[in-house]
Parts: structure tokens; sequence; C-alpha cells
């Protein structure tokens, strides 16, 4: 025990309903480890768990896009035509980002 960071042990006890209501609140965070969260709360008094599900499909979709127009410009600067098919999928990329944002929007309205 010498060697463990967090030497100092305390306890405090709870009723059946009240651990209950710990591991239903510690299931709604996703988390499994009690120790952590107990010792979270008590220092902070709340957790705040960010879904950035939305945000990365996103970040994704930009990538996505950012690499078909580098391809793009590439073959433009070496060949000097531009395809009327690459507009058409740069638009189509385009709709996907605004659809995602527009998901995004009312998910949090």
């Amino acid at each position: 025990m010498a060697d463990r960071t967090r030497p100092i042990r305390i306890e405090f006890c709870v009723t059946e309903q009240e651990k209950k209501l710990i591991q239903q609140k510690m299931a709604q965070l996703g988390t499994h480890n009690m120790g952590a969260y107990l010792r979270k709360m008590a220092i902070d008094g709340y957790i705040i768990k960010v879904d950035y599900t939305e945000q990365k499909k996103l970040a994704a979709a930009v990538s996505r896009v950012a690499g078909n127009i580098n391809q793009i410009c590439r073959r433009i600067n070496q060949t000097g035509h531009f395809y009327q098919d690459d507009i058409v999928e740069l638009k189509a990329k385009q709709c996907e980002i605004w659809e995602l944002l527009k998901q995004s929007q009312r998910a949090e309205l």
C-alpha cells in the first residue's frame, strides 16, 4: 500500500436504496468504476458527459470532402481539365455535410 497514488482510505455507509441510486447514476454516465465516480462527485459535485458522436461524423464528412477537393485540384493542375462529375461529387458531399449539421441542430433543440 506504500506505493499507491492514493494511500488514504475514506469510507462511508449507504442504504440499499442509496446504493441502487448511485449505481443508476453511474449507468447513466456509462462508468463502472465506483471509486472514480464517488471521488469525482465528492470533489467536484457534478460530472458532465459530452457525446461527440455527431461532431465526429461531421468532422469525417468534412475530411472526405477536403480529400476530394485535394484530388480534384491535383488533377486540374496536372491535366488542366475540370470535369462536370467533379462538381456533382463535391455538391453531393456538401449536401451530406449540411444534412449532418441540420441533424445536429435538431438534436440540440
